[in-house]
């Protein structure tokens, strides 16, 4: 894909493999990327990865790192913005703690994001679309307009959020009533069917609600969610 053409819909990450991975060998000022969790972004990234970089352990920032040097940019410093539920588990905060080791810089938006993006050298935008049965589609574009409006909305999430290691040792947590409803739902022993119907929610969104709470609390099991509740006051 030549710079100055139009993609305007890539289906599937073989495709976008395919037709856009050698725009990370490209990079040259700027690399920004945003992604719900870390799920979004690793196909494409393992593809476009180098030596050890192939895993999905190496991260964003640490393959980045070896192609922007490869093309001749050692200044590049990766800006990767993330939602809570990235956070999940103690694999995911060891991931993000690698990717940040590496040279990149992490923050951690304080709401799920609307919108899964990469944006390269204010240039390139690859739009990562809802999941489907048959897969993801994306939309990468070169226009100046869609490139520096995105940017714009990434740019202003990013001074909202807060770095990686702020927010691990955050201990001050706020829940809404919702947040409160889905504690004593967890610490009441009922089934996830139960306490999304009790909470008038699908069970979809009760499930992800549970992942974005232990999050908040940055617990690994749902039984360490409610024993920092408790320390925190957070059951009242």
């Amino acid at each position: 894909m030549r710079e100055e053409e139009e993609l305007p819909t890539v289906c599937g990450d073989a495709e976008l493999i395919a037709r856009a991975g050698h725009l990370f060998e490209s990079v040259r000022t700027e690399f920004l990327c945003a992604a719900r969790d870390l799920g979004t972004w690793s196909r494409l990234r393992a593809a476009t990865a180098t030596g050890a970089g192939t895993g999905s352990g190496a991260g964003t920032g640490a393959t980045l790192r070896g192609r922007t040097r490869a093309a001749g940019s050692a200044d590049v410093t990766p800006r990767k913005l993330l939602g809570p539920t990235a956070l999940v588990d103690e694999d995911a905060r060891a991931h993000l703690r690698l990717v940040q080791g590496s040279g990149a810089l992490v923050r951690i938006s304080r709401a799920p994001l609307p919108h899964e993006t990469i944006l390269i050298d204010r240039r390139v935008m690859i739009l990562a679309g809802p999941e489907t049965p048959a897969g993801r589609a994306y939309t990468v574009t070169t226009s100046p307009t869609l490139v520096d409006g995105v940017r714009s909305l990434f740019l202003a999430i990013w001074d909202a959020a807060v770095d990686l290691d702020t927010h691990l040792r955050d201990d001050v947590t706020t829940l809404d009533a919702e947040g409160r409803a889905i504690l004593e739902a967890l610490g009441s022993g009922r089934t996830d069917e139960s306490a999304a119907k009790r909470l008038g929610v699908s069970l979809r969104t009760y499930r992800r609600r549970v992942a974005e709470l232990m999050a908040t609390l940055d617990a690994d099991s749902r039984f360490q969610a409610g024993l920092r509740a408790g320390e925190q006051g957070l059951h009242r």
